[in-house]
């Protein structure tokens, strides 16, 4: 063989073995690309896998954990104790308010209809059930709904609910004053009322104690369609402004009541609204849609 002939065979051979070095090493790269992959999509399933079981457990605690009890005022009754009553536990009638402690409406019904309610309350016809709302601080700047509801809830504390609740409206300012943001004034308020005028509810105010308890009862009004305050409800009837085509007024609310408890027997077990109290009655339970005024 020529030694050109020798020189053309080396290197086709040199070629050859070129190409398939280059081969060699696209495959193995093509392996390592594979593997890779694959370590990849692993690593992705197994977090997917770990995050659905760390979401699992976060789930499943917060299910298992009890709920922290709420701070309510002594004696409040009702699904999750937000409902303030007044008057014998046992009266055969319940009379329903919402109110709102900056709603001027609610202070027009309150100056002209709490003498007769008190006297129907003291009599064992009626109990009171007070659901003391919020909502107006959110419209007009101010804190005097909230605070003037935890003031409520404070005077409920130390039993003397009716009297302080009765002296916050004979002494509402006009909406667009915030006077019951002012905790101060809320506290001299409390100088009107026999017995209230203490350290302990002084630091019941200005701690904001049921401030947690004010935002649940607000809540709760939320989900109940009603869209206004005063509404006032006669075991579960709307009767504000009107039941049905008549007008109230102290002499009508007292028929209304009278009507209603015809042959039942009136409550006897106090005044305070602190005596044992039913949770919830029909009449709360099964409210139609009110006409609010």
């Amino acid at each position: 063989m020529s030694e050109s002939s020798t020189m053309s065979e080396k290197n086709r051979e040199g070629k050859r073995t070129a190409r398939e070095r280059m081969q060699q090493e696209r495959e193995a790269e093509e392996a390592r690309s594979k593997r890779t992959r694959k370590l990849v999509v692993g690593g992705v399933v197994l977090a997917v896998i770990a995050a659905a079981v760390v979401v699992g457990v976060v789930v499943q605690n917060q299910r298992s954990k009890p709920e922290t009890p709420m701070a309510a005022p002594a004696g409040a009754i009702g699904d999750k104790n937000l409902v303030i009553p007044d008057g014998a536990a046992d009266a055969p009638a319940v009379l329903t308010v919402y109110e709102d402690p900056r709603c001027p409406a609610c202070g027009a019904f309150e100056r002209e209809f709490s003498p007769t309610i008190d006297q129907l309350e003291d009599q064992g016809k009626i109990r009171g059930n007070y659901h003391i709302v919020s909502f107006i601080d959110r419209a007009v700047p101010g804190k005097g709904s909230r605070n003037g509801a935890n003031a409520l809830a404070c005077a409920q504390d130390a039993g003397h609910f009716r009297d302080y609740h009765d002296v916050l409206y004979r002494n509402q300012p006009s909406e667009g004053n915030d006077a019951f943001g002012d905790k101060a004034v809320l506290i001299n308020l409390a100088k009107q009322v026999d017995g209230l005028d203490t350290p302990a509810f002084e630091a019941c105010v200005n701690t904001n104690k049921y401030g947690g308890w004010v935002s649940a009862v607000q809540q709760d009004f939320d989900k109940t369609g009603y869209k206004s305050t005063p509404t006032v409800l006669l075991n579960g009837q709307p009767i504000y402004p009107k039941n049905d085509t008549e007008a109230i007024t102290p002499t009508n609310l007292v028929k209304w009541v009278d009507a209603a408890n015809q042959g039942k027997t009136l409550g006897k077990t106090g005044s305070n609204g602190q005596s044992p109290a039913p949770s919830t009655t029909a009449a709360e339970t099964n409210n139609p849609s009110p006409t609010a005024g």
